[in-house]
C-alpha cells in the first residue's frame, strides 16, 4: 500500500528545511505519539509485566459504524494468527458456500445385486464431509442392509479423489502425530479419523482395555495391574502408548492402576484414512449381519456404476459453529478444502483453496493485507494475516447477510467455547464474541464486544513473541476498555494502520 510523506519544496534553504522538520516533530509527536501510548494504560502496564514488547503486537480496535479505528497499533503488520485464522476459513465458507450447504457421502455398486449378494464392488466416494461420525456412517450402512445387500463378493472401493491431498502417515504439527488435531484432511473422512481407548475398572478388581472403533488392524495389549489406594492422575504409574504406521497400530496399556480412578479416556489417531474406513466398514458390516468377501482398494467411481445410498452432512452453520466455538483443527481443514474444490473446481489442493479464499474476498473489496494460508486452520507455522485484514473481515462479516451465523459461532465470553473460564465474574459475561488462537509464540484474540452503551466493536489482538502465552492479561484488559466503550487519550491516533 502506498504512503505518503511530507516532503519539502526543492526552493527552501536546509536551514529553513530544518526549522519546518522541527515545528513538524513538535506538533506531530506529543508524548501520545510514543511506541503503544495510544493503547489503555492497563493493557500497556500488562504487556510489559508479561514483558512482551510493543514491536510483537497488532492491535486493533474498532466499532462497526465508524470509518476509522479507535486503536491500530501496528496494524498492518502480517503477523501469525494461530486459530483466529479460522474466522476467514469459516467466514468465507459461510458466505461463499451458503448457509444451507452440505457435504454429500455417496455409495455406489458395480455387478449385478442377486439375491442378498452383490457379485461386484461396493465403492464409497467422500465430498469432504467434516462431520461424517461414527454414528452417521453407521446409519449410511443400515440403509444399505435395508435394501438387501447382505453379502458383498468384491472389494470395498474408497474415492478420495475430491481433493488432492496425500494421505501420509504419521504426520505431526509439534511431535505428536497421534494428536487428533494432528489429523490431515481427506475426501472420505470418517470419526475424525479416531479411536477412543477406555481403561475400566471391572468388578473383582480388574482393568479392562477397550476401543471405539475397533478395526482389527488394531492390537491392544494390556499389561495394567490394578491396585488399590486413592488415586493420584499426577505421580501415576500407569500409561498408554500409541504405536502405528499406514497399516496397523498397537495400543499398549501397562503399569499399575488405582481403581480408585475409575474409567479413563484416551483418544488418538491411527491408520491411514483408507485403512481406517476399511477396518470400522468391516466391523460396523459386521455387527450389521452383513459379510465382505473382497480387500481394499483406492480409486473413482467406474462409469455405470449404480448409487446406493446418500447421506448428507449437517448444513455449514452448524460445522462453522463447532469450528470456531471448539477450534476444531480437522472441521477447519476440511472446510479449507472444501472452498477450494467449490470456488476453483476439484480436486482441491491447499494451493486452490487460498486462491480461491483470496479472489473471493478480493472480488468484494475486502482487504487481504499479508494473507498466507496453508491450511485455513492456524495450526500453522507459516500462516499470517495483517491485524488490519482479520478485522476488515469482521467488519464485512457484521454488514453481511450471514452476520448473525457468524457472530454466534464465536465462543461467548465467560459461558462457552474456549472462551467459557475467561472474564466470567465481569460485566463482558455473555456480551461478547471471541475467538482465541494460541501456538507456542503466538496468542491472538479477534471478535465483537457489545460495549456498555449497545454499541457493536471489533476487536484483534494478535501476539508474536516467546512470552506470548503470558499475555492473556493484556488482552483480557483489552477487552475491558472495548467495553467500556472510551476513548483511550486526547487523540485516536493511528500507529501503522492503513489511512
Amino acid at each position: 500500500m502506498r504512503q505518503s510523506y511530507f516532503r519539502p519544496p526543492r526552493s527552501l534553504s536546509p536551514g529553513v528545511v530544518l526549522l519546518l522538520a522541527t515545528l513538524l516533530g513538535a506538533i506531530a509527536l506529543p508524548t501520545d505519539a510514543r511506541p503503544g501510548a495510544n493503547l489503555p494504560g492497563p493493557v500497556l502496564q500488562a504487556f510489559k509485566r508479561a514483558r512482551i514488547p510493543l514491536t510483537h503486537v497488532g492491535v486493533l480496535v474498532q466499532e462497526t459504524g465508524n470509518s476509522k479505528p479507535l486503536i491500530a497499533w501496528q496494524a498492518d503488520r502480517p503477523m501469525n494468527p494461530a486459530s483466529t485464522m479460522k474466522l476467514v476459513t469459516t467466514l468465507a465458507g459461510l458466505a461463499a458456500l451458503g448457509p444451507t450447504y452440505t457435504w454429500k457421502t455417496e455409495v455406489y455398486r458395480t455387478g449385478a445385486q442377486r439375491g442378498d449378494v452383490l457379485q461386484g464392488d461396493l465403492i464409497i466416494k467422500g465430498y469432504g464431509d467434516p462431520k461424517l461420525s461414527l454414528e452417521r456412517f453407521w446409519l449410511l450402512l443400515r440403509d444399505l442392509r435395508q435394501r438387501g445387500i447382505r453379502e458383498i463378493r468384491g472389494d470395498l472401493v474408497l474415492d478420495h479423489g475430491y481433493f488432492a491431498v496425500e494421505d501420509r502417515f504419521p504426520v505431526s504439527f509439534d511431535g505428536a502425530p497421534f494428536r487428533l488435531y494432528n489429523t490431515i484432511p481427506t475426501a472420505l473422512l470418517v470419526n475424525f479419523k479416531s479411536i477412543q481407548v477406555q481403561v475400566l475398572p471391572k468388578v473383582k478388581g480388574l482393568v479392562q482395555v477397550v476401543t471405539d472403533p475397533r478395526p482389527a488392524q488394531i492390537e491392544v495389549l494390556n499389561q495394567l495391574t490394578p491396585t488399590r489406594g486413592p488415586c493420584r492422575v499426577r505421580n501415576s504409574k500407569f500409561g498408554v502408548r500409541f504405536y502405528s504406521d499406514a497399516a496397523s497400530a498397537r495400543i499398549t496399556a501397562r503399569g499399575a492402576y488405582p481403581l480408585a480412578c475409575g474409567k479413563a479416556v484416551y483418544e488418538a489417531s491411527l491408520l491411514s484414512h483408507a485403512q481406517y474406513v476399511y477396518g470400522v466398514f468391516r466391523q460396523l458390516w459386521g455387527e450389521l449381519g452383513g459379510q465382505l468377501e473382497g480387500g481394499l482398494r483406492e480409486g473413482p467411481v467406474p462409469r455405470g456404476a449404480e448409487r446406493l445410498a446418500l447421506s448428507e452432512s449437517p448444513t455449514v452453520v452448524e460445522v462453522v459453529r463447532d469450528i470456531n466455538k471448539d477450534s476444531n483443527n480437522v472441521m477447519a481443514r476440511q472446510l479449507f478444502l472444501t472452498l477450494g474444490a467449490e470456488i476453483q473446481g476439484p480436486p482441491a489442493s491447499p494451493a486452490k483453496a487460498f486462491d480461491g479464499i483470496q479472489g473471493w474476498f478480493y472480488k468484494r473489496g475486502v482487504d487481504t493485507e499479508g494473507l498466507v494460508m496453508e491450511n485455513g486452520s492456524g495450526l500453522s507455522r507459516t500462516e499470517q494475516i495483517a491485524t488490519s485484514a482479520l478485522g476488515g473481515m469482521l467488519l464485512y462479516a457484521y454488514a453481511s447477510p450471514v452476520m448473525p451465523e457468524f457472530i454466534a459461532s464465536l465462543p461467548l465470553v465467560g459461558v462457552d467455547g474456549t472462551m467459557r473460564k475467561r472474564l466470567r465474574y465481569t460485566p463482558l459475561k455473555g456480551r461478547a464474541h471471541i475467538k482465541t488462537g494460541s501456538l507456542r509464540g503466538v496468542k491472538a484474540i479477534a471478535g465483537y464486544v457489545l460495549n456498555r452503551f449497545g454499541r457493536m466493536t471489533v476487536v484483534v489482538c494478535i501476539i508474536n513473541h516467546p512470552n506470548a502465552a503470558a499475555g492473556t492479561v493484556a488482552q483480557d484488559a483489552l477487552l475491558r476498555f472495548a467495553y467500556d466503550g472510551a476513548t483511550p487519550g486526547p487523540s485516536p491516533l493511528v500507529f501503522g494502520a492503513r489511512r
